[in-house]
């Protein structure tokens, strides 16, 4: 993974994560850019990195990526999209989607500017870099290894894997336990492929469901968010074509399962 640096905001208290060290010339490009005036900044949501090409950001928990027949509005999408149009109900500015989080998984994610950089990032995404970290219930016997299915998704949007590779899409994730507590484990994970819900079924399967986790998880826990977060994207750049890592710090509620080993 590329040396990953903190560089001064932009657009204040917005911080930037990009590699400089490697491509010093880069922040160059990026001081192109107009400042947004406060009243127009996205609310909910925070800006990692943002220049002509994309703009990459960390996602709460409980926000959609883009809208559902029951929410059009309160998404990443929809919010975005009003705040690189300044608000201007006039202006014809498009944000292009190239990839989602689930509602209640937070983390990075990235959003193209032009058709052009979305078929880019399109078209490399099977080589992207994408590392989550979760947090399951129980004690993994096997501390690290790849979880390969075929998934299918039924009449009620239920995702599982089947037997016959004519009938599901093929899934591997890559994972590894980096800390363990009396009844749960926090994984680092590599997504080597991106179904729907793939983590969630595949470990659910495994018999260690997500915490939090109210579609494939443990039945009547305590409600709480998902411990689903998109720690680290890796991809080369639409434009320059310059490798870059961004990283979405991990939340608190993810630590607090582990703080007292």
């Amino acid at each position: 993974m590329p040396r990953v640096k903190t560089c001064p905001p932009l657009f204040s208290p917005f911080p930037i994560f990009v590699d400089t060290f490697r491509y010093p010339d880069y922040i160059h490009t990026m001081k192109e850019m107009k400042p947004i005036p406060y009243r127009h900044r996205p609310k909910g949501l925070t800006i990692l990195y943002e220049d002509k090409d994309i703009i990459v950001i960390d996602k709460s928990s409980g926000l959609l990526t883009v809208k559902a027949t029951y929410e059009k509005e309160k998404t990443a999408h929809h919010i975005l999209t009003t705040y690189i149009r300044k608000g201007s109900l006039k202006s014809k500015k498009e944000l292009f989607v190239v990839h989602r989080l689930d509602r209640d998984t937070s983390g990075v994610l990235v959003f193209a500017k032009s058709f052009e950089a979305k078929e880019n990032l399109k078209l490399q995404w099977k080589s992207v870099k994408k590392i989550y970290v979760a947090v399951v219930h129980g004690i993994l016997t096997e501390k690290s290894g790849t979880i390969t299915s075929y998934l299918a998704e039924n009449e009620d949007y239920e995702v599982s894997s089947v037997k016959d590779p004519g009938k599901g899409e093929l899934a591997k994730t890559r994972y590894k336990v980096i800390k363990e507590a009396k009844k749960f484990s926090l994984l680092e994970i590599e997504l080597l492929t991106g179904k729907k819900n793939q983590i969630r079924v595949h470990f659910s399967e495994k018999g260690h469901p997500l915490v939090g986790d109210d579609k494939y998880g443990k039945k009547g826990e305590p409600k709480s968010r998902l411990a689903l977060h998109s720690h680290y994207l890796t991809f080369r750049h639409p434009h320059s074509g310059k490798e870059l890592t961004f990283e979405a710090e991990v939340p608190g509620f993810f630590k607090s399962f582990f703080d007292n080993i």
